[in-house]
């Protein structure tokens, strides 16, 4: 596949980045090399290789669910700096 200077600009505009035309010169280079080695890997005999789903076998090693008591909302709203009730209370962060 080539890369044209069109489908650079395309690129870039998609990605929202603006570049000089020596920035562009540059970044296309790097993109049709890019290019170059995904398809020196389409070259590979692959049958018979299992797709990945991990790169290593090792297993996520999970604790089992254990039902503990918990502490009271006085307790938890202790160190609150302005509890309502029984409730935190935030700064509003959203505006309408």
């Amino acid at each position: 596949m080539e890369l044209n200077r069109e489908m650079t600009l395309k690129l870039a505009a998609l990605a929202r980045l603006e570049f000089t035309d020596q920035e562009l010169a540059g970044i296309q280079a790097d993109l049709q090399q890019m290019i170059g080695f995904v398809e020196k890997l389409n070259e590979l005999n692959t049958s018979g290789v299992e797709p990945l789903t991990h790169i290593s076998g090792e297993e996520n090693r999970l604790r089992n669910d254990e039902i503990k008591g918990s502490i009271s909302a006085d307790l938890a709203l202790s160190n609150a700096p302005a509890p309502a009730g029984h409730f935190f209370t935030v700064p509003k962060v959203i505006k309408k």
